[in-house]
């Protein structure tokens, strides 16, 4: 072994001592000495020459065994496991041999900023104990390629021993094993067990059980860490090792890889009420992750329909020509397409295969299905189908999501069951066959018309209560409305100011519809200008804005004001008030484009009336309660810096027990 060598930086950027990176398990140094760069380049070199012995599936972490005897692991980012690999590219396989300075990957550090994780690039020397007498770090601005470290080694012999001259002990998995399922409270006390890089993560059923200070102190163990209902023992490189270890003594049936565990859920918890807020919290979970990849492109498209509806009500473009019908396939394709997106998405959440979803997506949004659907209206329970000989209604799930989210949680329980049952020479034809057959077959039979149902009756309850009180109904309408956006279901609405502007030329529920576009655009403005250190936040939360007042609220929406919570409740205030000040001022609408940008819909063709100054007064008081309700106790960046960056003092887990980062 020789004495001294010398560690190169994996990427471009600001180099530092480990201890200022920005995950506490390398800056507390429990997987080693090391440092890290904070990266201004994409491009990913090799620290040192070795053999490549593990690449992560989700490709953000890379181990390499020097000649020298050291145990390397190059880490890209903090938190980019949740990434599931996209912002990477591996450019090498386990097993190779490979130079320092040579390019190994690339990392797309945008992508990963707007994704609200942290770019650090981490190079921790996992086994410092048995190899490294000393290491020099040379802080400051280097190039990919450059010297970053000067490593002084042990002599040959002097690993065995530490400084007190102990004697090393060599880890018995089994007896590491055993310990530590005997203080975690048992066998009978773990539910499930899953493991990442470099933690293996159990799920207790009474955490209370544990002792932590005896678990951190075996032999094999780096430390203890709790988050996210998780007990986690974080072993090091050889997790994988005592992680099987644990799955033995356990028995069959506990234990999941971190592919596995993507689909897999924490328990929930006992009793009606908790039950239910931890189901309701995992379904607004599965539905803001599916829309997070596509809120870029939803803002963008938002914005450019909004821009053309301007265009149209100012007369400078007709809505017949050609020009309009190219720009509008634009701006409308994302959401006529949006199940398959979404289809995409969400099987990636919830573990199915995203093809196949994706497929059975292209499958309700067929443009055959679509022209049989636009037969009969989307609130009536016409049968306008039959499906070997069952009569079935077809309903238009073109802009829809709820319907994709449920075909990918069919999906993800249907394919395990595929995969025992089909020999594996037919799986790959018949299983895609059977679960595109099956699950297509499900959301049209069952699915879809219990939502044509459900949207039926509130159609009829929405006339009712317009004929009611139009106050009253601005009201309950303004503070509710954007709740029947998550599940699709204001699609009921859409017929029924279809009809008002057909048979009077206006609609009163469409001015309440604007209002609350107003108030979740308010909202989301709010963080915008209340958000300073995350950068990333503050780009979707302004082109979020931008694309609420332009009428599409669905950026805003999935992309902060549900994610987080109370800041969907405060916009609904801001709604409810808009909307009540609709009703009691009588504001109408003379066409179907709302919020800010569909000023022009609320102009009376005779001339300028009272809608229209009903509608400023009406927007104005949505605007100013929704953005200071949200403001001064809807949002806190705080929050979003916990939940976003999940670093600092507190770790948050996932509701998913998969994978979080080493």
């Amino acid at each position: 072994m020789s004495n001294t060598m010398n560690m190169l930086a994996p990427v471009g950027g600001n180099l530092v001592n480990i201890s200022d990176v920005h995950d506490p398990m390398f800056s507390e140094k429990a997987m080693g000495e090391g440092f890290g760069i904070l990266p201004n380049d994409s491009k990913i070199v090799s620290p040192v020459s070795g053999k490549v012995v593990l690449i992560a599936s989700t490709k953000h972490a890379i181990g390499i065994d020097t000649d020298d005897g050291m145990e390397i692991l190059l880490h890209m980012g903090v938190d980019t496991v949740e990434l599931d690999g996209e912002p990477f590219n591996i450019l090498i396989k386990e097993g190779d041999h490979i130079e320092a300075g040579q390019q190994i990957a690339t990392m797309d550090i945008d992508q990963i900023k707007n994704a609200g994780k942290i770019t650090d690039v981490i190079v921790a020397i996992t086994n410092t104990a048995m190899v490294l007498k000393e290491i020099d770090i040379h802080v400051g601005e280097v190039e990919a390629g450059n010297k970053a470290a000067t490593v002084s080694l042990l002599a040959k012999g002097e690993n065995e021993s530490d400084n007190n001259g102990a004697s090393k002990k060599k880890v018995d998995f089994d007896e590491l094993a055993k310990n530590i399922i005997k203080n975690v409270g048992g066998a009978s006390n773990v539910d499930n067990v899953i493991h990442c890089i470099t933690r293996v993560r159990f799920y207790l059923k009474d955490e209370s059980k544990a002792n932590d200070e005896i678990i951190k102190n075996l032999n094999g163990v780096l430390d203890v860490a709790k988050a996210g209902g998780q007990y986690q023992v974080v072993i090091g490189p050889a997790v994988e090792d005592v992680f099987d270890a644990v799955v033995s003594q356990l028995g069959p049936g506990i234990g999941t890889n971190d592919n596995e565990s993507k689909a897999q859920k924490e328990p929930a918890p006992k009793g009606i009420w908790p039950k239910t807020k931890y189901y309701f919290s995992s379904l607004i979970g599965v539905i803001t992750a599916s829309m997070m990849p596509v809120i870029g492109l939803l803002a963008a498209s938002g914005i450019l329909k909004g821009l053309l509806s301007l265009i149209v009500s100012a007369k400078w473009l007709s809505n017949t020509s050609s020009t309009y019908m190219i720009i509008n396939a634009m701006g409308d394709s994302v959401f006529y397409f949006l199940p398959i997106l979404v289809g995409f998405t969400a099987a990636k959440r919830l573990g199915a295969n995203q093809i196949i979803v994706g497929v059975i997506g292209g499958v309700l949004a067929y443009p055959t299905l679509v022209q049989l659907a636009s037969k009969t209206s989307s609130v009536q329970m016409t049968m306008n189908a039959d499906f070997f000989g069952i009569p079935i209604h077809v309903a238009n799930y073109t802009y829809s999501i709820f319907p994709m989210i449920a075909a990918a949680w069919m999906a993800s329980i249907i394919e395990p069951w595929l995969k025992k049952h089909i020999p594996a020479t037919v799986r790959m034809i018949v299983s895609p066959l059977v679960e595109v057959f099956v699950v297509s077959a499900i959301i049209l039979i069952v699915v879809g018309p219990v939502i044509t149902l459900m949207s039926s009756y509130l159609a009829m309850g929405i006339v009712a209560l317009l004929n009611f009180s139009p106050a009253i109904s601005g009201l309950i309408i303004g503070g509710f409305y954007q709740c029947l956006v998550i599940f699709g279901l204001h699609w009921a609405v859409i017929p029924v100011v279809a009809n008002q502007i057909a048979t009077t030329g206006h609609s009163a529920l469409n001015a309440i519809i604007s209002a609350t576009m107003v108030a979740q655009g308010a909202a989301v403005m709010a963080v915008f200008f209340k958000t300073r250190k995350n950068v990333a936040m503050k780009q979707i939360a302004g082109a979020a804005t931008i694309s609420a007042f332009a009428g599409i609220t669905e950026p805003a929406m999935y992309g902060i004001n549900l994610k987080y919570g109370r800041i969907f409740w405060t916009a609904n205030i801001g709604g409810a008030i808009g909307g009540l000040l609709t009703g009691l001022l009588h504001v109408d609408m003379w066409g179907f484009a709302g919020s800010l940008i569909g000023f022009a819909s609320f102009i009376n063709p005779k001339g300028i009336d009272s809608s229209f100054t009903g509608f400023l007064i009406a927007s104005a008081a949505a605007l100013i309660v929704s953005f200071t309700c949200t403001y001064f106790f809807g949002f806190k960046e705080q929050d979003l810096e916990e939940s976003v960056h999940e670093v600092e003092k507190v770790r948050l887990g996932s509701r998913e027990p998969a994978v979080k980062d080493a």
